[in-house]
């Protein structure tokens, strides 16, 4: 009987301390961590040092977005140091190969962010600088016929077009990770294109010369 009186006891108070309104969350364990102060991301935090809050709205390093892809690892080089810019040539493109709807995105963004330099067959004249009559003074760099570019590879060219290279601006703000490297892909694919159809006829050629000898 004394047992069964202690549990009923116990059980009565467990009732009434959970049964204080539907709103009420009952008894917290932990009531700092349930109650926890709420700030504005881009609030004024100067005072929070002075409160003992430890605050920052800076993201931990490494911290990735949702809208962030394929991470590249390479930081831009500092002042005239190009080591980095040399160690981008290491670094594969993620994409192995593009969808026919993967293709024609690509083909988007690259005329919009690329084509009114580059043009739109990659012979460097596009409309900025328009054979010379352009407002663009100089030639933009030919993606297909500069054995420079074409031999360039996929990660040092995603360095270029994510930091900037001479003329040329960053487009880190224009595209996303993801973007940059189909855009890549995609020039890559029609350099190859290219060197496939120059090939037989530099073969075809060959023995002709030696004919003529």
């Amino acid at each position: 009987m004394k047992k069964s009186s202690i549990i009923t006891v116990l059980a009565a108070a467990v009732v009434i301390v959970s049964c204080g309104g539907k709103n009420s969350p009952g008894v917290a364990y932990m009531p700092d961590m349930m109650n926890s102060r709420a700030y504005e991301t881009y609030a004024d935090h100067s005072n929070l040092a002075e409160k003992n809050i430890n605050y920052t709205s800076v993201p931990v390093p490494g911290t990735i977005s949702r809208e962030e892809e394929m991470p590249f690892h390479i930081a831009k080089d500092q002042g005239t140091d190009s080591s980095h810019y040399v160690a981008s040539r290491a670094v594969p493109n993620p994409i192995d190969s593009l969808s026919e709807t993967d293709t024609k995105e690509a083909e988007r963004l690259y005329m919009i962010n690329c084509g009114i330099c580059h043009g739109a067959k990659m012979d460097g004249n596009g409309p900025l600088y328009n054979g010379g009559s352009g407002p663009y003074p100089a030639a933009p760099k030919n993606l297909i016929g500069d054995a420079t570019v074409s031999a360039m590879p996929d990660g040092q060219m995603f360095y270029s077009v994510t930091y900037g290279k001479n003329l040329m601006g960053s487009y880190a703000s224009q595209m996303s990770r993801k973007q940059r490297w189909m855009v890549i892909k995609y020039i890559k694919t029609k350099q190859a294109e290219a060197k496939a159809k120059t090939a037989p006829a530099a073969t075809v050629a060959a023995p002709a010369a030696a004919t003529a000898k």
